[in-house]
């Protein structure tokens, strides 16, 4: 999955579930908030469809269901 795709789907995911949404650009990796839940994501182009699951249950209890 395409990094842009993974941003695109956490926003829309927010934006859905009243949610505030921010992105910052560290160093090394992009920082993603979503409420008041804060990770990190590396900035490859290609994030594996395993990885990104994993990625998206990180914040299903902050959007209230599973990506």
């Amino acid at each position: 999955m395409k990094r842009a795709q993974v941003i695109k789907r956490l926003k829309q995911a927010a934006k859905a579930a009243n949610l505030s949404f921010e992105v910052r650009e560290g160093t090394r990796q992009t920082q993603i908030k979503v409420g008041s839940t804060s990770k990190s994501l590396g900035r490859h182009n290609e994030i594996p469809d395993i990885a990104a699951r994993k990625f998206f249950e990180q914040y299903a209890q902050e959007l209230g269901k599973e990506q």
